[in-house]
């Protein structure tokens, strides 16, 4: 993340005297602070444009603040005159680059221009397929740079357009999304790992540094914006991504990718996340994939074939072998999320919780288990109380669960508010509360929840 530095910190943090710098750079410097400022970018553009063309290596603001004062031309201009700062924005990209090496990287000024090519795409000129090889540059020289949300998802988008064009096999689709996906999981768990120690300092009592702040702030905001990416990369794959379709293409390619774990577990998540363990190629795929790479994944997706044959307490084996297997916590983290999942489909409730929570524990900053254990005591309503009035009660449980989620993580709070205020609109009323005497009472909530909730008080 680069983080933009105010002007008046760069100017006194410079190491030359006054009397070795430009003087008319340092005026037009001025100059153009005070305009950016106040967001007059017309008049910064004059002394912006002569301090650059003067002194390009004189201070980054010339690049930092450059970028908003082109920004605005652009957003403020039409046709020719449109292009022409769209082309001198790229242009001011590289002049960073080649001056200001350490604050601008290779990788992260062609993920900026790439955007700034989609974003006119249309005043440019540009076709789909030159906007997603902009991308792809991107992806695969700078991997590591390329951390932006939009692009990941504008270069999965057009490659599906693409494909719907005939410009690509259906192949490529699947590859790209499982790219972009794979890309998703690293970023989250850089900021995962980072947002949790960050948690972790703060329920130790220890108050944030202001600069610790807004890192809590910009890792919740990344995560909660991946997150939301990874449903609508879903949704754009739409019908692609069925086992019509899977099935004839990982069997066509099985026997020249038999031995390639990558290829295989690709196409063993890819089949498992779309239910298509139903088909003969999927054991097939699951045993190719164990064999040539055993690891804690090959294990789960060995217990979903356990499972699918009947083999319950076989298949409970190997998920534990499989989770005890993974080391590190964020992954450690998912699977127990993916466990708890498949528990949660069989009913297996109790166990599914045992899970959620210790994914919870791995990764107190994802708030999801919270909301998935709310779900399963209200499916349990029903079942865990004496009477109308107990059973009922149970929703307070639930609502107060959901509640947690958006404790832990910002990005679920709003839903996790909706999901609380719905649960306990299916609670007992205030006037049932009152007819049974029960305001401010302990209930204990029997079956699997095996927990307690006060009545609340009139």
């Amino acid at each position: 993340m680069r983080i933009t530095l105010i002007v008046a910190v760069l100017l006194m943090v410079t190491n030359f005297s006054f009397a070795q710098q430009d003087e008319e750079c340092m005026l037009n410097l001025t100059l153009m602070n005070d305009y950016v400022k106040s967001k007059n970018y017309d008049e910064a553009y004059e002394p912006w444009m002569k301090v650059r063309n003067k002194c390009p290596k004189f201070n980054i603001a010339i690049y930092k603040y450059g970028e908003k004062i082109l920004d605005h031309k652009i957003d403020n201009s039409t046709g020719a005159e449109k292009t022409a700062f769209i082309s001198d924005y790229m242009a001011l990209l590289d002049a960073a680059g080649e001056n200001f090496a350490s604050k601008y990287p290779k990788g992260e000024i062609e993920e900026e221009k790439a955007l700034k090519k989609y974003e006119n795409q249309k005043d440019l000129g540009l076709t789909d397929y030159q906007i997603f090889e902009a991308f792809d540059l991107e992806f695969k020289n700078y991997r590591s740079d390329f951390t932006s949300t939009k692009g990941l998802y504008v270069y999965f988008t057009k490659t599906v357009d693409l494909f719907k064009a005939g410009k690509f096999e259906i192949q490529k689709v699947f590859d790209k999304y499982d790219d972009v996906n794979d890309q998703l999981d690293d970023l989250n768990e850089k900021y995962a790992i980072s947002l949790n120690k960050l948690i972790e300092k703060e329920a130790a009592g220890t108050a944030l540094t202001r600069t610790e702040g807004k890192y809590k702030d910009f890792y919740q905001r990344k995560l909660e914006a991946n997150g939301k990416i990874s449903g609508s990369l879903d949704a754009y794959i739409g019908d692609l991504a069925n086992c019509e379709n899977l099935i004839p293409l990982y069997k066509k390619d099985f026997e020249n990718y038999k031995n390639d774990a990558a290829w295989l577990k690709r196409a063993v998540s890819k089949m498992y996340n779309k239910d298509c363990t139903d088909d003969p190629l999927y054991i097939e795929l699951v045993k190719a994939y164990d064999q040539v790479d055993p690891s804690a994944e090959t294990k789960y997706f060995v217990s979903t074939v356990l499972r699918k044959q009947g083999k319950n307490s076989e298949a409970d084996k190997y998920v534990r072998e499989s989770y005890d297997l993974q080391d590190d916590p964020i992954k450690k983290a998912r699977m127990a999320k993916k466990i708890a999942n498949d528990f949660k489909k069989q009913g297996s409730y109790g166990s599914a919780r045992t899970y959620y929570r210790e994914a919870l524990n791995l990764n107190p900053s994802d708030g999801t288990p919270h909301l998935y254990i709310a779900s399963m005591y209200a499916k349990s309503a029903n079942n865990c109380g004496s009477d109308s009035f107990n059973k009922r009660a149970v929703f307070w449980y639930a609502a107060d669960e959901a509640e947690r989620a958006g404790q832990v993580d910002p990005g679920l709070r709003s839903n996790a508010a909706q999901t609380a205020t719905a649960y306990r609109a299916n609670a007992p009323t205030k006037g049932e509360i009152f007819s049974d005497n029960m305001a401010g009472k302990t209930i204990t909530i029997g079956c699997w929840i095996g927990g307690s909730v006060k009545v609340p008080n009139l």
